[in-house]
C-alpha cells in the first residue's frame, strides 16, 4: 500500500517567509487522516512544524502515522527546512495518530529520531500556598536594577537554546523577539511581576512571572524566569522562588500557574515535579539531513 499526502488547499504565505499548508493522508488514494505543516514563526523559515497529525480510528496501529510523518518531513525539506519540530499535548492520543495518549505519541516521535527538548508544565494552586522559609523575603525589582537583569536574561535565554542545537542567529532572534513581546514596557508591562529574593539579608535570586490572558497551556499565570545566583545554588532558593510565584499568583487571583522546562535540566525538572507540576505538552525536534 502507498501512503501519500494530498494538499487540501493552496499554500498559505505570511510575513518573514512563513508558509503553511494542510494535507490529507491517503492510502492508495483513500483519505485516512490529515496533517498540517508550517514553518515556525519563532525560528523562521528554516524550521518546519508538523501540526495536527491525525489518523482516523479505523486506520490506526497500521503504521499510517509513521509514514505520514516521514512524508511530511519530505515536504519540509522541499521548503528548505533544516529542522522539524512537533508538539504533543499531554492529553494527545488520536491527534498524534498513536491512539494511546501522549506517551505513545512521544514514543512514536522518538522512534522517528525526534528528541524531547522542553516540556510545558502547570499546577492548580492551593488557596493558601506555603509561606516562604524563615529568613527569606521578596521585594519588587527596582528600575535601576532592571537593565542589567534583562540583558543577562536575554543572553542566558539565547545561550540555553544554542546549547540545545539551535543556531546562534535563530536563538538570539528568538530571545530578542520574546523580550520585546513579553516585556514591551519593562517593569511597567501590564501583568509583569519581577521580584528579588533575599535570604537573611543577602540577595539570592530573581523571579519573573506574568499574569493575564493568552498565556501558554491555558494558564492564567506563567513563570518565565527563575534564577538563583550561582554562589547560592543548591540551598533551596529555587523552591523558595517557586513558592513566591504561587503566593504572587494567589494574591492576584490567579489559580493555575504554568512554566516551561528544558528536559535536560534535571534539577529544575525534579523541583517542579516535587512541587506538583504536571506536563501539559512535550516539545520535540529533529535535524533534517
Amino acid at each position: 500500500m502507498t501512503t501519500t499526502l494530498r494538499p487540501t488547499g493552496p499554500e498559505q504565505h505570511g510575513p518573514d517567509g512563513l508558509r503553511a499548508r494542510g494535507y490529507e493522508v491517503c492510502v492508495n488514494g483513500r483519505p485516512v487522516g490529515t496533517v498540517r505543516l508550517s514553518t515556525d514563526e519563532r525560528f523562521g523559515p528554516s524550521v518546519g512544524r508538523i501540526r495536527e497529525l491525525r489518523i482516523d480510528e479505523a486506520d490506526r496501529r497500521r503504521g499510517r502515522a509513521t509514514v505520514a510523518a516521514l512524508a511530511a518531513e519530505e515536504v519540509l525539506r522541499g521548503w528548505g527546512c533544516r529542522r522539524a519540530e512537533v508538539s504533543v499535548p499531554a492529553g494527545a492520543g488520536a491527534g498524534a495518530g498513536a491512539g494511546a495518549g501522549a506517551g505513545a505519541a512521544v514514543a512514536l516521535a522518538a522512534a522517528l529520531g525526534y528528541t524531547e527538548r522542553n516540556r510545558g508544565m502547570a499546577k492548580q494552586l492551593p488557596e493558601r500556598p506555603p509561606s516562604l522559609p524563615a529568613g527569606s523575603a521578596a521585594r519588587p525589582m527596582s528600575a535601576a536594577e532592571y537593565p542589567a537583569w534583562r540583558e543577562a536574561g536575554k543572553r542566558g535565554y539565547a545561550e540555553e537554546w544554542i546549547a540545545r542545537g539551535v543556531p546562534a542567529e535563530q536563538a538570539w532572534a528568538k530571545s530578542e523577539a520574546d523580550e520585546a513581546a513579553l516585556l514591551p514596557d519593562g517593569l511597567d508591562t501590564a501583568g509583569a511581576v519581577v521580584r528579588v529574593l533575599s535570604h537573611r539579608g543577602t540577595e539570592v535570586g530573581t523571579l519573573w512571572l506574568s499574569l493575564g490572558e493568552r498565556l501558554p497551556d491555558g494558564t492564567d499565570a506563567f513563570v518565565f524566569d527563575v534564577e538563583v545566583a550561582a554562589e547560592h545554588r543548591g540551598q533551596g532558593h529555587g523552591r523558595s522562588l517557586m513558592l513566591l510565584a504561587e503566593r504572587e499568583c494567589r494574591a492576584a487571583g490567579a489559580a493555575r500557574l504554568g512554566l516551561n522546562v528544558f528536559v535536560d535540566n534535571t534539577p529544575a525538572l525534579r523541583l517542579y515535579e516535587s512541587l506538583g507540576y504536571a506536563p501539559t505538552g512535550h516539545h520535540l525536534a529533529k535535524t533534517l539531513l
